[in-house]
C-alpha cells in the first residue's frame, strides 16, 4: 500500500468515526473464512457495519479526531483488529456479538471484545460487553423519559375519572333510599 493509499484510508476511516458515535474494536482471530463471512452477514442483518483495518490507520484516524482516544488506542489496537460500526444504537454492537457468540456455542468467547467508542468515551476490556449490551439506546431513555413525566398526569385523570363514577354512584344510591 503506498502512501497515498494509507492517506485515503485514514481519511475514509476518520470521517467514518466522526460519522458514528459508537464504534466496537474487536479481534476475530482464529476464525475460518466462513467464520468471518458469516459475522459479516450478521452485523449486516442487524444494522452494523464491521470492517478489518490494520492497527496502524485505526490509530492514525483516531488522532485525527477531536476526542481523546489515548486509552483505546494503547489498551486495544494489539493483535487483529475488525471494528463494528453503529450510527444510532450503542448497545446493538455488544448484542450482535453476544447473539453470534451464542450461535456458535460451547462458550465461545470469539470475536473478543476489545474496546469501544461511545460518544467519545472508552470503554476497555470483555468483562464490560455485558453492560454494554444493555445500555439503553437514546430512543429508549427517551421514552422512559416521556413515561415518568405522563404518568402524574395519568394518575390525576383516573382518580378524577374513577371519584366522578363513585359521586354517581352514591348519589343514584341516596336518590333510590328517599323515592
Amino acid at each position: 500500500m503506498t502512501r497515498d493509499e494509507k492517506k485515503v484510508v485514514i481519511d475514509g476511516l476518520t470521517d467514518k468515526f466522526r460519522e458514528t458515535p459508537f464504534f466496537y474494536i474487536t479481534d476475530a482471530s482464529g476464525f475460518s473464512v466462513a467464520q468471518i463471512n458469516a459475522f459479516r452477514r450478521t452485523c449486516f442483518e442487524k444494522g452494523v457495519e464491521y470492517r478489518v483495518y490494520k492497527n496502524t490507520l485505526i490509530k492514525k484516524a483516531l488522532e485525527n479526531l477531536d476526542a481523546d482516544y489515548t486509552k483505546l488506542v494503547d489498551g486495544a489496537l494489539k493483535g487483529f483488529s475488525g471494528i463494528i460500526f453503529s450510527k444510532e444504537n450503542g448497545n446493538l454492537p455488544a448484542k450482535v456479538l453476544l447473539d453470534f457468540r451464542k450461535k456458535l456455542g460451547k462458550k465461545e468467547t470469539r470475536p473478543v471484545f476489545k474496546g469501544a467508542g461511545i460518544d467519545s468515551d472508552v470503554i476497555l476490556g470483555e468483562n464490560n460487553l455485558e453492560m454494554l449490551s444493555n445500555l439503553k439506546s437514546k430512543q429508549e431513555l427517551l421514552g422512559d423519559l416521556i413515561g415518568l413525566l405522563q404518568s402524574p398526569a395519568r394518575n390525576l385523570i383516573s382518580a378524577l375519572q374513577s371519584g366522578q363514577n363513585n359521586i354517581t354512584g352514591v348519589l343514584k344510591t341516596l336518590a333510590e333510599k328517599e323515592a
